[in-house]
């Protein structure tokens, strides 16, 4: 199938979805999902030639005298957000494109998708299976949040400690609508810790899952009157949350692990040594990325 056919099947299915509002979402170098709301009328109009906005106000984007950028949705990313009934509503996931039509360099979805293609001339499928652990919080009654556990769980904790059993439960059926594939989940060893669990998947679709998680777990956290954060260490003294990255590449002809050896001692060929050689040698770099806050250093 043509993108043109894709699009227009894309532009149909919102309309028989009953859509009024898309969020068109992108990130910026941190990380965080930034997004634009547009009346469906305009989602055939954002497919064709993009929807402009000001880069220059993007955390890591541009300066105020270049910044005129545009985004053009994925229609492969589409999904309905179950949680807003009112108004259906869709999102997509967006490229970040100059206004000379290249892609923007800065965009992460655009440096991942370069180094996905570099890896696929190789022959090789690089795979990432996550585990994202998040803390939920109890607001005050005037709205502010500080770091107090809403439960004395610990570790695999069963009701009536784990207090959240009901929001990871509706975290797992909004997930699963979205198209995730959910493994399980499970309280996480601090007061008011959790982790949920999807399978892997090639990079950019685990990344887009990734986003997916993290803007699911807020918005129905906050239908339960809790907020959801990701910061990696908001109670000083208990373990910290990560989210930790299983990684494989694999042969795209023969479907095979390239990493595995059933005759090694640690089960490891030595092309998955230099891998990992590869990324322990500019994880000082990579830490930039990684590990963006002066709070990821408390962990």
């Amino acid at each position: 199938m043509t993108n043109e056919h894709t699009d227009l099947a894309i532009i149909n299915r919102a309309k028989e979805d009953d859509v009024k509002l898309v969020q068109l979402q992108f990130t910026d170098i941190n990380g965080n999902i930034k997004s634009v709301t547009i009346p469906v009328e305009r989602f055939p109009e954002s497919i064709e030639k993009g929807i402009w906005f000001d880069g220059s106000s993007i955390e890591g984007f541009l300066r105020i005298c270049e910044s005129d950028m545009y985004l053009k949705p994925d229609t492969s990313t589409y999904a309905l957000l179950p949680w807003e009934t009112e108004e259906p509503t869709a999102r997509l996931f967006c490229d970040v494109y100059m206004p000379d039509g290249s892609p923007f360099e800065g965009d992460p979805r655009y440096i991942l998708k370069r180094a996905i293609k570099n890896a696929r001339a190789l022959n090789y499928e690089y795979n990432v299976g996550p585990e994202l652990e998040f803390f939920l919080f109890k607001p005050k009654s005037d709205g502010q949040v500080e770091p107090t556990p809403h439960d004395v769980g610990s570790y695999f904790d069963f009701s009536p400690r784990d207090l959240a059993g009901n929001v990871r439960r509706d975290i797992i059926f909004t997930l699963e609508k979205m198209g995730l594939n959910v493994e399980m989940s499970h309280h996480e060893v601090a007061p008011g810790q959790h982790e949920i669990d999807f399978k892997y998947a090639e990079a950019l679709k685990t990344a887009e899952n990734a986003l997916t998680f993290k803007q699911v777990v807020k918005s129905i956290s906050h239908k339960h009157d809790l907020y959801g954060t990701f910061m990696p260490k908001p109670i000083f003294g208990v373990c910290g949350s990560g989210m930790h990255c299983h990684q494989s590449v694999f042969d795209i002809t023969t479907r095979k692990n390239i990493f595995f050896d059933e005759k090694d001692e640690y089960k490891l060929r030595k092309i998955a040594r230099q891998f990992i050689a590869g990324q322990l040698q500019h994880v000082r770099a990579m830490s930039a990325i990684l590990s963006p806050t002066v709070n990821s250093y408390k962990r």
